[in-house]
């Protein structure tokens, strides 16, 4: 790191650094510091530093701590007036107000709240010209003046002010807005003021009066205004002319005054979007008079092309929303981001003389200096040594360059990687290492001599000594071993062509007696391949190191694991064996080959199964193909008694509906969706699947024995879980199959001769208790998950997303929007189902056995069909809204300020509140209304702050006082 050391220039100024998003800070503490009547009262502020020094000097054993927001701001002048750095660092500062360095601030808003935060403070010193400074320098006076029309009577309501806020939308001239600021406004209509003289409304004016002006005169430029269309604040990008000499006299109510003020700084904020940009500002020297751009720890002078105030160019600002600027005359100025104009009393004195910093605070700032001047002489001292060490490898590298070459001398092998970074004369040089280049039998691999170097033993000789490492490789490193192998490798590759086309040559021929091979077809067509992958491996078998291999261990155990894979795969002629390992009853997947083609394949294949032709087939495959024709036959004549016996239940015709009961009976029975699903596989295709022999209708009960489901859940969204039974069908289904437990519905008539209600008793009987527990497990698994799928569907013009189509029959459909309704207790969905329990008893049911019981429930399906438009996003129960405006940012291009979500009909605005407790639930589709975007949606990643609630500094040390 290069020290950064403060130029030797006269009136060269310290920068401030950036803490992350704390640029305005850094403006307004240039400003104020340029302020010397402020630096001068503040100078003369009591301090804790007093009791930090000792008899002879400052404490060295612990570093000075400002205690108060005073303190902090004087060290700060101290340093920018004498430090001997570049720039300093504000962050003691900037942690005392208990500012968040990573969120960009109003900079209007921090300089009314220091101000204020700082007037209250010195408010407390008993030296007046402290304890006033703030009123002396900013405050001014004015009136709001109202006079009746008809007496003439004024009302005035004094107020102080230490800026003045001036609206700058349709204006060009700040003497413009000063004027539109103080315009007579009139009070008629609804309006009309109410006069005591009078003692009635009557029509009058009222206005601003300026009564007096303070020494240096704050003009806030209202660039930042609330937007009512989209409910947040933007900012007028339109160029305000300003003059470097104002003379307010016109605008005061007492003349004669001296009124002439000199322009002393502008305060700039580069960037279109009133959420993001950066702060710089331009401020004049008071004892030079030149002007000087401080933007951070960079501080510029502005002398002649460059003496152009409040002119810098808009960050990430599109080419085609550049407006011309206008022309200014010599003494104007005119800038579209200037939102704060200093002006300074003009007087005829110049100060002569610099404000002088106090002994305690002196002593801080050489303290300060010491240490700087020390850290600069160590980096210089590091440099140095840097520089002598370069020279000194330079010249190593010089002298044996020359004898790295290895002629008719011994030579040894030195990894070139090595090697490389021994020329590099920038890094420093770690010891030899030659592992990577070392076989099984740690020996010179045959293989890694491209990645090695010949030298000479008089360099290896000298390399070992300086820089230790090894293991040395001499003449004699080469392993043999591996030298053989890779020959004998090498030759099998290259016999491998010459092969394939004898082998298919004998293929050819026609194999006649007992003197062939079964062979299996897959294994012939892939033979070559599989030869030349297994000399591969024999090839990487070589290559693999002893495990040393820059200590990897971690390569070594992939490697083991990938090779187990490839094992897990079928080797050479293992297709015709059959699960006992025995040759395959399947004549159509082997061919017979010749006794020499054989051959040929064994020598690259050793370990093959071997299947003369005269070899017998599996006896316990024969066996159990026995078996399975008879299975399959059995199976098909059990499809067709079942299809035959339940024909209306095979094709879903006729089948009853609970929501419209069908006249012709009053018992209905109930068996689980899944049965019939499982049974309809079965009976089309009786060969592939097995016979259902079983009906499981506990899956629709709980541990009680009780039933899951109200008739109402049963007509809606659970009936998709459910198959409803005619009695004759169930008679049929008993004979059938083994029933484990009946439930059936039956309606009754409840009233006298006309009866007016009908209901509907289920056997066994709803059991309430569990009931509700799954209800709640299903709302809570909806509000706890961790990750899963919505939707999100843009609305263009305020036409909304069309539902799906009627849902379909299959258990696995989506469920249509309309037929989800709002989970309540059983009893109030159908008060005539019958929910008595018999005055039984119930037992007592565990957390996990009723986990393990939710196991057993049949859940619906919740997809969702994505039409055109939409956007699948992954998201958490516990992620935020806010985060969630993120990701649609991403997806969509729309800032999230301009993002009007809802879901259900319902507007989700909270953006601190969770998506669980909103009621986003998984495969939930949000629908997205964009307000008018911004220009540029590249630079949102930069200005994140966008999306935040706009908290201002709430919970900062401003608001504290």
């Amino acid at each position: 790191m290069i020290p950064t050391v403060r130029g030797e220039k006269k009136n060269s100024f310290v920068g401030l650094t950036n803490l992350g998003a704390t640029c305005y800070v850094n403006t307004f503490l240039q400003v104020w510091f340029l302020n010397l009547e402020l630096r001068q009262a503040l100078y003369l502020c009591p301090s804790t530093c007093n009791d930090y020094m000792m008899g002879d000097g400052i404490q060295e054993e612990k570093d000075y701590e400002p205690q108060t927001i005073c303190e902090h701001l004087q060290y700060l002048f101290a340093l920018l007036q004498n430090s001997n750095r570049r720039y300093i660092d504000p962050s003691g500062f900037v942690k005392a107000l208990g500012l968040d360095t990573g969120q960009q601030q109003d900079a209007q808003e921090f300089s009314k709240l220091f101000m204020s935060l700082l007037e209250d403070t010195l408010s407390k010193q008993k030296n007046p010209d402290v304890r006033n400074i703030v009123q002396q320098q900013f405050c001014g006076e004015y009136a709001y003046v109202t006079v009746c029309n008809q007496c003439g009577r004024e009302s005035k309501l004094l107020s102080k002010f230490y800026e003045l806020e001036l609206n700058i939308q349709g204006h060009k001239q700040l003497t413009d807005c000063i004027s539109e600021f103080l315009k007579e406004e009139k009070l008629e209509g609804d309006n009309r003021y109410f006069c005591e003289n009078c003692q009635s409304k009557q029509n009058a004016t009222r206005k601003i009066r300026l009564l007096s002006l303070p020494c240096t005169l704050n003009l806030q430029l209202m660039r930042f205004v609330f937007d009512r269309q989209t409910g947040h604040k933007k900012k007028l990008n339109t160029y305000i002319g300003f003059s470097e000499i104002l003379d307010m006299e016109p605008y005061v109510e007492h003349k004669g005054g001296s009124y002439v003020y000199e322009l002393s700084a502008v305060l700039i904020h580069r960037g279109v979007s009133a959420y993001s940009g950066h702060y710089i500002a331009h401020v004049k020297d008071p004892q030079s008079g030149e002007w000087y751009k401080f933007n951070d720890e960079d501080i510029e002078k502005m002398e002649g092309k460059k003496l152009q105030l409040g002119i810098e160019e808009d960050l990430a600002e599109p080419s085609k929303s550049q407006t011309r600027k206008p022309k200014c005359g010599k003494g104007t100025h005119c800038s579209r981001n200037a939102y704060m104009l200093v002006y300074r009393l003009q007087t005829q004195e110049k100060p002569t003389t610099a404000v002088q910093v106090p002994a305690f605070l002196q002593e801080l700032v050489d303290r300060d200096n010491s240490k700087f001047e020390e850290w600069c002489i160590e980096m210089a001292e590091m440099r140095k040594q840097s520089v002598d060490k370069g020279k000194a490898k330079h010249e190593e590298v010089k002298e044996l360059y020359q004898r790295l070459p290895a002629g008719a001398e011994p030579y040894e092998f030195v990894s070139l990687e090595w090697l490389q970074k021994w020329l590099d004369e920038s890094t420093p040089t770690k010891p030899i290492d030659n592992h990577a280049c070392l076989c099984s039998h740690d020996k010179l691999h045959p293989d890694k001599i491209s990645i090695m170097k010949r030298i000479s033993e008089y360099a290896a000789d000298i390399f070992y000594s300086r820089y230790g490492g090894g293991p040395r490789l001499t003449v004699k490193a080469l392993c043999k071993e591996c030298v053989v192998e890779r020959c004998r490798v090498l030759r099998l590759k290259s016999q491998l062509n010459e092969d394939y086309k004898t082998v298919n040559n004998l293929l050819k021929a026609t194999v006649k007696g007992s003197d062939g091979f079964w062979v299996g077809k897959s294994s012939l067509r892939s033979w070559r391949q599989l030869a030349l992958e297994q000399l591969d491996e024999q090839d990487g078998d070589v290559d693999q190191s002893n495990g040393k291999m820059n200590g990897n261990t971690l390569n070594k155990d992939e490697s083991k694991e990938e090779r187990k894979e490839e094992e897990e795969e079928l080797n050479f002629n293992e297709d015709i064996l059959c699960p006992h390992g025995e040759l395959c009853i399947s004549e159509n997947e082997r061919r017979l080959v010749s006794k020499e083609a054989w051959s040929k394949l064994q020598q690259y294949f050793p370990k093959a199964p071997e299947f003369p032709s005269y070899r017998e087939c599996c006896s316990q495959c024969k066996i159990l193909e026995r078996e399975g024709e008879e299975n399959e036959a059995l199976h098909k004549m059990i499809a067709n008694e079942q299809k035959t016996s339940l024909p209306n239940l095979f094709q879903d015709k006729n089948r009853p509906c609970l929501s419209n009961w069908p006249e012709e009976t009053d018992v209905l029975y109930i068996v689980s969706q899944f049965f019939v699903e499982e049974w309809r596989k079965f009976v089309r295709k009786p060969t592939r699947c097995s016979p259902v022999s079983s009906v499981g209708n506990s899956a629709l009960l709980c541990p009680h024995g009780g039933l899951m489901f109200t008739f109402a859940s049963m007509t809606k969204e659970d009936s998709k879980l459910i198959a409803l039974i005619w009695p004759s069908e169930w008679q049929m289904i008993q004979k059938l199959f083994v029933v484990d437990h009946v439930i059936k519905i039956t309606r009754t008539e409840v009233g006298d001769a006309n009866p007016s209600e009908t209901q509907y008793i289920s056997e066994p009987k709803l059991c309430p208790e569990c009931r509700e527990g799954l209800l709640c497990q299903q709302q809570r698994d909806l509000r706890e998950y961790t990750q899963a799928t919505i939707y999100v569907h843009k609305v263009v013009d305020n036409k909304k997303v069309m539902k799906d189509s009627a849902p379909e029959l299959n258990v696995s459909s989506s469920e249509t929007e309309e037929d989800k309704e709002e989970a309540k207790p059983d009893g109030e969905k159908d008060p005539d189902f019958n929910q008595s329990n018999g005055g039984t008893k119930r037992q007592k049911i565990t957390h996990q056995n009723y986990i393990a019981y939710q196991k057993q429930v049949i859940r619906r399906s919740m997809r969702h069909r994505k039409v055109r438009g939409e956007k699948a996003l992954l998201v958490s129960a516990n992620q935020t809204l806010k985060e969630l405006k993120i990701q649609i940012m991403h997806a969509f291009s729309v800032a999230p300020f301009d993002q009007n979500l809802s879901i259900d009909g319902k507007i989700l605005s909270d953006d601190c509140a969770t998506l669980g407790t909103l009621g986003v639930i998984p495969e939930s589709v949000i629908l997205l209304k964009a307000d008018e975007p911004i220009a540029d949606y590249a630079a949102m990643d930069d200005v994140m702050q966008v999306c935040m609630p706009e908290e201002g500094f709430k919970g900062t040390g401003l608001l504290g006082h």
